[in-house]
């Protein structure tokens, strides 16, 4: 009877699907949700930040002011000007920007800086001594300072170099600039002079060097001249050689081909001296004297034979004589054909192989006049392209020898022009009128903006710390079981202040946590039939998550269904229903426990109707856990116990029982396996996502059946479901109540 109860008990299913994993990413009502809750805090982060903004304006304002004193320099299109014409080139505007661009990093380059910080006037100035008096130290924080405050951007739009410097008095910061601005233009104007002279120099020695390979190449040239006497003569030579080596090697194709035919020729002759003897052989053959005559005394005795046969019969002498004459002269004339057959076909190859060795001789004379003209071609080809080559390298040093000379006279005028440079000044910078930093339109503003995003990061900070199982949707996304019911806080529900959870159903019946337990009863009854969930198990993962009252509950709604209901206390180490349910007047002193209860019965001391009693409420009946003993989980998960579910079955509609929380007792997994499922009860406010899977994950180990979990104490929540869901039921719960009255 165990083993078909625990059969029974795997067997059953719950008709509710699995509800499949719910992706991790926030969907976006659940952020504006979270933003909803959290405005208090995003709002205080805000006006925290607007403060800060402001204070941090104010200091800075009145004890560390800084000035930004700056001035321009205009770049010159990069492209040389052609001093020899009078329009100027015309120069992209990419190419212009980005000449701009090289100007302003070699202006902020570190030797152009250290050179800066090397002057006498800038080492003598306020700013550059507040890095201390020792040279090997200050300059290199002054030169991390200055490459931080020091601005230098190129324009794209106009052609000037905007160079600017921040710091905290206004006179050094213009004293800075213009002193970093005449270094750089006397330095680069330098530099660039310098460059215009060194590519001089260099030109001038490669026009040397190209004036000497022109002397080299012209005397090439005269002594080619001296070595091919009458080139133009020898020019008509290589056209008539070039002729003749072309119509040699036409001559060779054709007498390659027609040996080609020969010996396709030759190669059918062969076949034929060992083949069958052709139409054009057995003519011949036909015309030799001797196989005329043999072939006439052939048809003279065939036709004597006849005639012998007809008058004298087969067997006669003269007869027999005839036929062996015939036969003799048959067979010499087959002779003197296969002879005259083997003579023909033998002379035609011959004659093959004689014609074909004529064609290879005569190929092989061909083969070497050909490389006799292809070799004075090519004498003569050398000589014309030693002659070219010369002449080409002659023309090529000439033409460059001039553009050197040319490329000369162009740098000696840009050498002497005043804007080689492509720098100009435009002015000094003046001290500036105002400071630059702090400026309160970026202090107030981005300290709003930052207070109210560090609200933001808060607010998603705590909810994302949050592990409790609190929403439906944190059911489904980690949990993955069935949910079968939500049961609000009672913070929420003003009906049921002052009642007792356990009896809200019967007490408050048209409360909102009333209504979620009947919705708990219908979801109970649609996940099964009606014989496969008879027996429930009402447990949690830790004490205190509200089992008690929603098995309580349940079996209140499940009774007011006129069904007969048996609550069961199977919690030994912490019974409650007898406080909960307590003995009515007539049977004893209320609040006192029964004198047998499930332990009893379970030990035998007395027997399963013994322990049952009513609770007060029709078709509820309550059978109380009893004395505690010292072996509960091997009672619990006994025959004993299988044998009570199974007969309280047969007597009531449904047996509900009230069992230990699974992860701090072995028993009530025992006890899962000897009922139809278990429903398991999470508190959203103290049940964490860890607890609760390991709580699943025990019962599964076992090979229980889940039929849900109800979700128990849940509190709305701005932004949720639940907060609108309320108070549509309330409204809808007095128009009811209006039209019942």
């Amino acid at each position: 009877m165990a083993e078909q109860g625990q059969a029974r008990t795997r067997m059953v299913a719950p008709v509710i699907p699995r509800p499949a994993a719910a992706a991790a990413a926030l969907t976006p009502k659940e952020i504006f949700g979270i933003l909803r809750r959290h405005i208090p805090l995003m709002v205080f982060m805000t006006i925290v930040g607007f403060i800060v903004g402001g204070t941090a304006w104010y200091l800075l304002l009145r004890y560390a002011p800084k000035y930004t004193a700056e001035t321009y320099l205009e770049v010159l299109p990069p492209v040389e000007k052609d001093p020899t014409t009078i329009v100027a080139a015309l120069v992209g505007q990419d190419i212009q920007y980005g000449h701009r661009l090289e100007i302003a990093s070699l202006i902020k380059q570190q030797l152009t800086l250290q050179k800066l910080l090397d002057l006498d006037t800038i080492q003598a100035t306020k700013w550059f001594k507040q890095f201390g008096k020792a040279k090997h130290r200050s300059i290199p924080k002054a030169y991390k300072k200055l490459k931080k405050r020091l601005g230098v951007y190129a324009l794209r739009e106009a052609g000037f170099v905007k160079i600017s410097m921040t710091c905290g008095d206004r006179d050094e910061a213009a004293h800075i600039v213009n002193t970093l601005v005449d270094s750089f233009f006397s330095s680069y104007g330098i530099t660039k002079q310098q460059e215009v002279v060194n590519e001089l120099i260099q030109l001038e020695g490669r026009g040397d060097w190209v004036q000497k390979e022109l002397e080299d190449a012209e005397k090439g040239l005269a002594d080619a001249r001296v070595k091919h006497t009458g080139f133009e003569q020898s020019m008509h030579l290589l056209s008539t050689a070039q002729v003749k080596l072309q119509n040699l090697e036409v001559q060779q194709n054709e007498l390659s081909l027609e040996m080609g035919q020969l010996e396709a020729v030759i190669g059918t002759l062969k076949e034929l001296t060992i083949g069958p003897i052709k139409d054009q052989v057995e003519n011949l053959i036909e015309t030799d004297p001797t196989v005329a005559l043999l072939t006439q005394q052939v048809a003279l005795q065939n036709a004597a034979l006849t005639g012998l046969l007809a008058r004298l019969g087969e067997k006669h002498t003269d007869v027999r004589r005839t036929r062996q004459l015939l036969g003799e002269t048959r067979e010499e004339l087959r002779k003197r054909r296969a002879v005259i057959a083997e003579q023909v076909r033998r002379a035609n190859l011959e004659n093959a192989n004689d014609h074909y060795f004529a064609l290879q001789q005569r190929s092989e004379q061909l083969e070497k006049l050909r490389q006799a003209a292809a070799a004075e071609k090519r004498d003569y080809d050398l000589a014309r392209a030693e002659y070219e080559r010369r002449a080409s390298r002659r023309d090529k040093r000439r033409e460059m020898l001039n553009i050197i000379k040319e490329q000369i006279d162009k740098l000696r005028i840009v050498r002497d022009d005043p804007t080689t440079p492509k720098v100009r000044k435009v002015a000094p910078a003046p001290p500036p009128l105002r400071v630059s930093s702090p400026m309160w339109h970026f202090y107030f503003p981005g300290g709003t903006t930052l207070g109210f995003l560090f609200g933001v990061g808060l607010a998603f900070l705590i909810e994302l710390l949050n592990d409790l199982v609190r929403t439906p949707r944190d059911v489904s996304r980690y949990l993955h079981i069935p949910l079968l019911g939500v049961i609000p806080h009672a913070a929420e529900d003003r009906e049921v202040q002052g009642i007792d959870l356990c009896r809200v159903v019967r007490q408050a019946p048209y409360s909102v946590i009333s209504e979620s337990y009947r919705r708990l009863r219908t979801n109970l009854k649609l996940s099964g039939s009606a014989e496969s969930l008879k027996a429930l198990l009402i447990s949690s993962g830790m004490a205190g998550d509200g089992k008690t009252t929603v098995a309580a509950n349940l079996a209140t709604t499940l009774v007011a269904e006129n069904k007969r209901v048996l609550l069961i206390d199977a919690n030994f180490w912490r019974p409650s229903l007898h406080t909960t349910f307590p003995k009515t007047a007539a049977e004893g002193e209320p609040n006192e426990q029964s004198a047998f209860g499930l332990s009893e019965v379970l030990v035998g001391r007395c027997g399963r109707d013994e322990a049952v009693r009513p609770s007060g409420i029709e078709g509820l009946d309550i059978i109380d856990s009893g004395q505690l003993p010292s072996n509960p989980a091997e009672l619990l998960g006994g025959v004993q116990m299988q044998q009570l579910v199974k007969q309280q079955r047969e007597s009531y509609d449904y047996v509900v029982i009230d069992g230990p929380p699974v992860l701090l007792v072995s028993a009530s997994k025992m006890l899962a396996r000897v009922v139809d499922g278990t429903v398991l009860v999470f508190n959203a406010g103290a049940t964490r996502r860890g607890a609760a899977q390991r709580t699943i994950r025990e019962l599964r180990e076992v090979n229980t059946t889940i039929v849900g979990c109800v979700l128990f104490a849940v509190q709305a929540m701005k932004g949720g479901y639940f907060r609108e869901q309320f108070r549509s039921y309330r409204k809808y719960q007095k128009l009811q109540l209006a039209h019942s009255v």
